[in-house]
């Protein structure tokens, strides 16, 4: 046999071969950082799983492949695309994105999030679906009236937006504010839950 005999695998046979990585990396517990991209009515969204859960939605506009590289540095080398891992979310941003979902139910990995920074994280699902609040009133729900701005250093550090709904947070005057999407997917995101910006 030559060189010449030999064919590039097609799709299919990739596909079985990612397919089989998936399964070895998890059966010998050496897959640390699942991760997939979903499309949605706000761009595509890179998401990434631990085995403590979700801890990872980035936007196309972050760069994903920057994103990756930044789990990779931050959690652990061990990312790979495994979709499968992630199915349960897909499915609720699905349902969310559809009007079938208000509140996402899968666990989350908050290693990501530390300090103030990860207060405020956790306050934020207290700003319920359809509802909005200022950077203050979230200040105010972490503990911290004074640090309005640490709140909006932590809404754009947020690394799980739309699941942790840093989408609601608008400034005191009611324009919508900053947003790690966009001010587009942020208006979106509003929208659909039927908020007042």
């Amino acid at each position: 046999m030559n060189l010449t005999d030999l064919t590039a695998p097609g799709p299919h046979e990739l596909a079985a071969l990612h397919a089989r990585l998936e399964q070895a990396a998890a059966d010998a517990d050496l897959l640390d950082v699942a991760y997939r991209t979903l499309d949605t009515p706000v761009g595509t969204l890179l998401l990434a799983a631990t085995p403590v859960g979700l801890v990872r939605v980035a936007y196309e506009r972050e760069g994903l492949d920057e994103v990756l590289a930044q789990l990779a540095a931050r959690l652990s080398p061990r990312v790979l695309r495994a979709p499968a891992r992630l199915d349960d979310t897909a499915r609720e941003l699905d349902e969310y994105f559809a009007g079938r979902r208000r509140e996402f139910d899968v666990p989350l990995d908050r290693s990501l999030s530390t300090g103030f920074r990860g207060e405020v994280q956790r306050s934020l699902p207290l700003v319920g679906f359809g509802t909005t609040a200022t950077y203050a009133q979230v200040a105010a729900l972490a503990g911290r009236p004074a640090a309005v701005r640490a709140v909006g250093t932590a809404c754009a550090t947020n690394p799980l937006p739309v699941v942790v709904p840093c989408h609601r947070v608008l400034r005191s005057d009611g324009a919508l504010g900053g947003y790690v999407g966009g001010t587009d997917a942020k208006a979106a995101l509003l929208a659909l839950e039927g908020a007042a910006a």
